[in-house]
């Protein structure tokens, strides 16, 4: 699948820049379809791998859409190509710093849902970056905008992020104050992050902080779930306490 900018739906006005996205896998529901789940992969890796394992979970009224990302040269791999929802370098409170990579993700993940169909609940989730494209497009959900400032047009109804941090976590505040809207939306929307102590790739501290930002700006339904000993990787344990949650909030 080939999006630009202008086709996407995110409206950059800036110079346009082709993205391409590699394969998106589905896993159709079982049972009755009553959510739509995307789910994004982490730093080089594809959509193929976790749609084989979101299809072994014991959620039958779940449909799964786990696209791939494009490849582009990545600065934390010393400008090295390979599949990523937007550049990043070192991680920090700051940012995001490819606001246009993000942008560009976001719509893609609005456009795989747009055809969705109107009484099926929507959610997001994703691994490592994956996690942090999801935690973006949460908040765009909450502030009705993309970064660039265009409309965004999906709602979601849960979201879930794995190993995961929150880009430019430390602006969100200052986008979210006074915005009524945006504060109704984040009240509203239930957030499962999930991280290990051990991890070495994205540190504890970063899922924690981006935990007490989502808190502190008025998302009211934040689950931060620690595990001990875990690095970066999901564990049984941790995808048996996803799926309680995803059942809990989606009523599938």
């Amino acid at each position: 699948m080939s999006y630009t900018n202008a086709s996407s739906g995110s409206g950059s006005r800036s110079a346009r820049r082709t993205v391409e996205f590699g394969r998106t896998y589905v896993v159709r529901p079982k049972g009755k379809h009553q959510a739509t789940v995307v789910w994004l992969h982490g730093l080089g890796d594809n959509g193929s791998s976790w749609s084989q394992l979101l299809d072994n979970l014991p959620l039958p009224n779940i449909k799964w859409i786990c696209p791939t990302a494009p490849t582009r040269p990545v600065t934390v791999l010393g400008g090295f190509p390979c599949t990523a929802w937007f550049d990043e370098g070192e991680l920090s409170d700051d940012g995001p710093k490819d606001v246009e990579g993000l942008d560009t993700s976001a719509s893609h993940i609005a456009n795989l849902l747009s055809t969705e169909p109107s009484d099926v609940k929507l959610g997001i989730g994703g691994f490592s970056m994956g996690a942090a494209c999801a935690l973006y497009s949460a908040t765009c959900f909450v502030q009705g905008r993309y970064g660039n400032g265009s409309p965004y047009p999906v709602n979601f109804n849960a979201v879930v992020g794995l190993s995961g941090w929150l880009p430019g976590g430390q602006n969100l505040r200052n986008t979210m104050e006074g915005s009524h809207d945006a504060i109704r939306r984040a009240a509203s929307l239930p957030v499962l992050l999930c991280h290990g102590v051990g991890d070495e790739v994205v540190p504890y501290k970063f899922g924690e902080r981006s935990s007490q930002i989502l808190s502190s700006v008025g998302f009211r339904y934040v689950t931060f779930k620690t595990y001990q000993g875990l690095g970066h990787y999901t564990v049984p344990k941790e995808m048996e306490e996803v799926c309680q949650w995803l059942n809990e909030r989606l009523g599938v």
